[in-house]
């Protein structure tokens, strides 16, 4: 029987309960709750010092309107670093390699973004469908190309992050499989295949935290130009 490298981002099953259910549930169980002591955990400290240089970082171009964000989108990127982390362990199953889940983070949040600029102000985001100095016989053109780059935005969130997620365990699954396969016929090729594999899983990780930054950044970005 032919092996399906693809069989690896299927939703399993056990016992009847989806275990991308449990996988959701992974991000409330792996951080720590702040306390109100004065000392803390070093754990509790390096994660509060992340939490608000993360939040920094995303927030001090915004205006202030948009920091009653901040909670949401630092909260959002926390949980998928951590969904895409928890996912290159073995025996694992990464939810946001499926483009469903993601829609479904992408959608509510631009249009959330779209909504707020349409109450606060209307003009102004109307204005982002027409650049100034715009030729006369452009603008039906450029009102068309417009609209539709401001429909394809949550499209854009969820298969970027699918795609790179999904490339990534492709790649790795293969050269771990070429590495078995080896294995016995090709000892010094192994050890070769072996090292590139493990600077891939490397690389994973830092694309996995990468991919959930670019996701609350762009996110972000949207937020500026509707506050």
């Amino acid at each position: 029987m032919a092996l399906n490298f693809f069989d690896q981002f299927m939703t399993p099953v056990y016992m009847g309960v989806p275990l991308i259910t449990v996988a959701t549930l992974m991000p409330r169980i792996a951080f720590l709750k702040p306390t109100q002591q004065w000392l803390t955990g070093r754990f509790t400290a390096l994660q509060t010092q992340f939490i608000n240089s993360a939040a920094y970082q995303l927030f001090s171009p915004l205006s202030v309107k948009s920091h009653n964000w901040a909670l949401l989108i630092i909260s959002l990127m926390i949980f998928l670093i951590t969904i895409n982390l928890l996912g290159l362990l073995p025996y694992t199953f990464t939810p946001t390699t499926q483009l469903s889940f993601n829609m479904a983070f992408a959608v509510p949040a631009w249009l959330a973004t779209v909504i707020i600029g349409l109450r606060t102000q209307p003009t102004h985001t109307f204005a982002h469908l027409l650049p100034e100095s715009t030729p006369t016989l452009l603008i039906p053109v450029l009102i068309i190309i417009e609209t539709i780059s401001l429909l394809i935005r949550p499209l854009a969130l969820g298969v970027r992050l699918t795609a790179n997620l999904t490339a990534g365990h492709l790649l790795i699954q293969l050269i771990s499989t070429a590495v078995f396969t080896m294995m016995y016929t090709y000892p010094a090729v192994t050890l070769m295949t072996a090292t590139l594999l493990m600077l891939l899983c490397v690389l994973e990780m830092a694309v996995a935290m990468i991919q959930a930054y670019v996701f609350v950044l762009l996110l972000s970005l949207y937020l500026q130009e509707n506050t």
